[in-house]
């Protein structure tokens, strides 16, 4: 999806990560708890239905990720959506704890 922008909301140690997508008022957001400067918790990540099938989620995932890698922390995959992706992208386990990298 090429108009898609994020952005960051952080309020003490929970934040959310919102997807914005070109003409619609709807977003999608992946949420975490920080741990500490180098290591979040994401534990949820919200699509609504007018939103659904367009890789929202799986933008948002590669968006954190990519965050991580850029700031230097780690995650901690309680959403079940986030886990699914990173089982299917094990070039993550830099920034995924307990992704085991392929050989």
């Amino acid at each position: 999806m090429s108009d898609i922008t994020f952005t960051l909301e952080e309020s003490g140690s929970k934040g959310r990560y919102v997807a914005h997508i070109a003409g619609q008022d709807d977003v999608g957001e992946m949420t975490y708890s920080r741990l500490s400067a180098s290591r979040i918790i994401v534990d949820h990540t919200g699509v609504p239905v007018s939103l659904k099938g367009q890789g929202v989620g799986s933008a948002l995932a590669r968006h954190v990720v990519a965050e991580a890698r850029d700031k230097g922390f780690t995650i901690v995959p309680l959403c079940p959506f986030l886990k699914a992706q990173a089982d299917r992208h094990p070039d993550w386990a830099d920034v995924i704890e307990g992704l085991k990298a392929k050989a």
